[in-house]
């Protein structure tokens, strides 16, 4: 049981796909979106997504049309979204059918003016639901009590940090919604190195 929930970001490779669900992710983030760098195709998402069960199935997209978006999500069977978008542009897909985490810069969240803005535009515009993604300045973080306090006022997904100490105390006293980890390649097919993970896995398990 790991101290908070956890999602992998980046799924490419049924080795990742197995491992992460097998070492109690809540879920797989695949970038369906064929413009950002490592997209991997809807049939390929479902194949990998064959493989596994328990686990949330997110896609990954950039300035996507909600109806594009909401046309995935039936074919892959998503459960959520992940949005690479500039919360100042407010360009936001209409008509989602699954609730979005909308990944954020970090000084967004520094400057509580805009953070409170953000939260009350989303609100509005996702009503499905929404929670924020985003790095923590280093060190990271910066300061416990204060990314605890956002994390209180929505949800709030960090991006979780390859020490597995960090990962662990960011649990602790943060008390995020959960962490976003990174996959990765297979050296070769059926061949993966997971000691990164691993390490971090672990440590939440401790936590």
């Amino acid at each position: 049981m790991l101290a908070l929930p956890v999602l992998v970001r980046g799924i490419n490779n049924l080795s990742d796909a197995r491992y992460c669900a097998g070492m109690g992710a809540q879920g797989l983030i695949f970038t369906l979106d064929a413009s950002l760098p490592g997209a991997v195709d809807a049939a390929t998402a479902r194949e990998l997504a064959g493989w596994v069960a328990g686990v949330d199935l997110i896609g990954e997209f950039g300035h996507v049309a909600g109806a594009e978006i909401n046309r995935l999500v039936e074919e892959c069977g998503l459960t959520g979204v992940l949005l690479r978008l500039d919360p100042a542009r407010q360009a936001w897909p209409q008509g989602l059918a699954v609730p979005a985490l909308i990944e954020v810069p970090a000084s967004l969240l520094i400057n509580q003016e805009h953070y409170a803005a953000a939260i009350a535009d989303l609100t509005a515009a996702l009503p499905v639901g929404f929670a924020f993604f985003t790095t923590a300045p280093q060190p990271y973080p910066a300061d416990y009590a204060y990314w605890h306090q956002l994390a209180r006022q929505a949800p709030l997904w960090l991006a979780g940090p390859p020490d597995p100490t960090q990962a662990a105390e960011t649990a602790q006293y943060v008390h995020p919604a959960g962490l976003i980890l990174e996959g990765g390649d297979e050296i070769k097919p059926g061949l993966r190195d997971f000691t990164e993970l691993e390490a971090v896995f672990e440590a939440l398990e401790e936590a």
